[in-house]
């Protein structure tokens, strides 16, 4: 097979390298996915510059799409010709969607609705797993978001993006969204955001009191902690209500305001895609299926390259604070 892979942390144009692999075999459980897309994610960029390898060599990248050309040991025959999205190809294995092939759980490939392309394939398994997923726990932490008004940071973000189509179009919320330009505004307005405060040039706390007459927000969905924070002593966030966070800038100690937090009874909830627990994956796979074959998600693809511009696609990643959409590699 063709593919990408590194041997080594460091920047996109000294590590990776593109030529052949061996094609994978599925093994028992597993299925073979001949790929289509690759999605190309910041978590990616990230453990290609930094988390140390535990094998000679990885093939980057979570997310994609493709066909099951073969099955292992205990997988129906029937899902051969099967179109898949691919989630966690690969979150602690070796081979990614980096290539023209991956075998990997069979349950890692979800069936992909007939009316959504491969390119909108490669954003469902961190992209859209994670908004969808977010949105299931502030539900379960303050009841039907339907009425409801919430903040989300970064609106214009791949999960942002998500965030808003879902939370507008299928649960009834109202959404106020941080961008940071005229044109990440109109693409979170377009997703259904009501309003959009560019945090670069506005008080965020001042606009969220007075878009909600001075209520507050009753749930923050947030990507970056370690500034959302500071909106709590201001009142933005409602008293009883939860911050939703799946990401910060500083990854390592956030200072809290523990008071604010205490006697204001305000929740803060955190998680991760790649490690949702198997019940929490099941009801998201099944969650998304149902938006997608409802026609209620749009999906935003900024920038496409071909396989051999691995290295491209990597740092139209890291030099993304002026993209909108997702990088996708097309690799089949």
């Amino acid at each position: 097979m063709h593919a990408a892979w590194y041997e080594k942390n460091g920047a996109a144009r000294d590590v990776l390298q593109t030529g052949e692999l061996p094609d994978p075999v599925p093994a028992p459980g597993e299925v073979r996915v001949r790929l289509v897309t690759s999605g190309v994610n910041p978590s990616d960029v990230k453990s290609r510059q930094a988390r140390p390898l535990t094998v000679p060599r990885i093939v980057p990248h979570s997310d994609g799409a493709g066909i099951i050309d073969a099955v292992g040991a205990g997988v129906p025959q029937g899902r051969i010709g099967a179109r898949v999205w691919v989630w966690n190809g690969q979150w602690k294995r070796a081979l990614g969607t980096a290539a023209t092939m991956i075998a990997l759980p069979s349950q890692q490939a979800v069936t992909l609705p007939d009316n959504t392309g491969f390119d909108a394939g490669a954003c469902l398994g961190i992209p859209v797993l994670t908004a969808f997923h977010a949105l299931q726990l502030l539900e379960q932490q303050i009841g039907s978001l339907a009425g409801k008004t919430i903040l989300v940071i970064g609106a214009s973000s791949a999960v942002g993006h998500y965030v808003t189509q879902i939370a507008t179009r299928d649960l009834g919320a109202t959404v106020i969204g941080t961008v940071g330009s005229v044109a990440k505004a109109e693409h979170a307005r377009r997703a259904g955001a009501a309003s959009t405060i560019d945090y670069k040039s506005a008080d965020v706390a001042a606009e969220v009191l007075r878009l909600t007459e001075g209520r507050g927000v009753a749930a923050i969905v947030d990507m970056d902690l370690s500034s959302t924070i500071a909106l709590v002593p201001t009142g933005a966030l409602a008293d009883h209500g939860v911050i939703l966070c799946y990401g910060s800038n500083v990854s390592d100690k956030v200072a809290l305001p523990f008071r604010d937090m205490l006697f204001r009874s305000l929740a803060l909830k955190f998680f991760v895609a790649y490690e949702l627990t198997a019940q929490e994956r099941t009801v998201a796979c099944a969650g998304i299926n149902r938006l997608l074959q409802a026609g209620m998600l749009d999906h935003a693809i900024g920038q496409r390259f071909p396989l051999d511009q691995v290295v491209a696609a990597h740092e139209a990643v890291e030099g993304a604070s002026g993209k909108i959409g997702n990088v996708i590699l097309d690799v089949g």
